[in-house]
């Protein structure tokens, strides 16, 4: 496997022959990959792209010298040409000849440039970059993201599903069990959008607390807005409802963002009145509100809210039945 893929052009500690820099849009740069499939200099974006597209933290910049791209890529500091207090933008496209999260407009623009009703925006955070794709990519721009995201966060969901993986699996859920100690109770969420993103998208939403606990929720999401996220978030809100305010909870899920939107941006939306640093609305506001105003009405009655991420479809029972309860719902009518 490792014959086959790219070495630096430019290795960390070779010289690059050839003329001065330049001053004009021609300049040559130089792409250095810090975390990648293959650390080093490259000299060209598709190389670059070749050792980073689908490697889960990767790091890389462009840079105008042979000398800054070294440096980076041996984790030095780098005394930027740039304004050392401009702010880092983060580009995310999420469709377009090809997506990704860039720091770099220039490359950027190639993505979207001559492409049909292209989606792309500058975010001042990577974690708001990810969540725009998340939010408008397909499968492959999520998968291109490096980072580990259900099947169901996908832009698409199968519509065809294998009768046999509809019915749960009694010996597998036999061993979804409550933690031992101090009673903290374990909840899976998870949400399903078939065609997600696209015309007749159908949204469900499921809730498990265990095999055969009849408070366990599959149902179709309501609303106009048929997103993946949206019935992710509204299956967390029905779980903290469906539990006494004094409970000790923890919830479940394969939804990072999510947990992000409950955990990490939504104090700082709070603050800004609930918008994001562009000025915008935050998308889904009033779900998330609702999960942060209900986190505090359990916090005052003592019952304490965690989260828990899992990787979806993979190998924890509780959420492959709550992605059964979410798909279930999602191919129930809307009333």
């Amino acid at each position: 496997m490792s014959s086959t893929r790219k070495r630096p052009l430019v290795s960390s500690g070779s010289q690059v022959p050839g003329k001065k820099r330049k001053t004009d849009s021609a300049m040559q740069k130089f792409y250095a990959v810090r975390i990648g499939m293959r650390p080093g200099v490259y000299r060209t974006w598709e190389e670059c792209q070749a050792q980073t597209a689908g490697f889960k933290g990767a790091s890389y910049k462009s840079f105008l010298s042979l000398e800054e791209a070294q440096a980076f890529v041996a984790g030095k500091k780098i005394k930027s040409s740039t304004s050392p207090t401009e702010p880092p933008k983060f580009y995310a496209v999420a469709k377009g000849a090809f997506t990704g999260i860039f720091t770099d407009w220039d490359q950027a623009s190639k993505a979207i440039k001559g492409q049909k009703g292209p989606k792309y925006k500058r975010f001042p955070t990577r974690e708001e970059a990810v969540a725009f794709i998340k939010e408008w990519g397909d499968a492959d721009a999520i998968a291109a993201l490096g980072e580990e995201v259900s099947d169901a966060e996908s832009d698409e969901e199968s519509d065809e599903v294998d009768d046999d993986s509809e019915r749960l699996e009694v010996e597998e859920l036999s061993e979804v069990k409550k933690k031992k100690g101090k009673s903290v109770l374990s909840i899976w969420t998870d949400g399903s959008s078939l065609k997600n993103g696209r015309a007749g998208a159908a949204a469900g939403v499921g809730v498990f607390f265990g095999l055969g606990d009849t408070r366990n929720i599959s149902e179709r999401l309501h609303g106009e807005v048929q997103t993946n996220q949206r019935a992710e978030l509204t299956a967390i809100l029905r779980a903290l409802h469906t539990v006494d305010a004094d409970e000790a909870v923890q919830i479940i899920t394969d939804s990072q963002y999510s947990i992000n939107c409950a955990t990490v941006w939504a104090s700082s939306w709070e603050k800004n009145d609930w918008k994001t640093s562009n000025g915008e609305s935050v998308k889904n506001q009033d779900l998330v509100k609702g999960i942060r105003e209900r986190m505090k009405e359990r916090e005052k009655a003592g019952g304490k809210t965690t989260f828990k991420w899992v990787k979806g479809h993979a190998s924890d029972p509780g959420n492959h039945a709550a992605d059964q309860l979410a798909v279930a719902g999602a191919r129930k009518a809307l009333w």
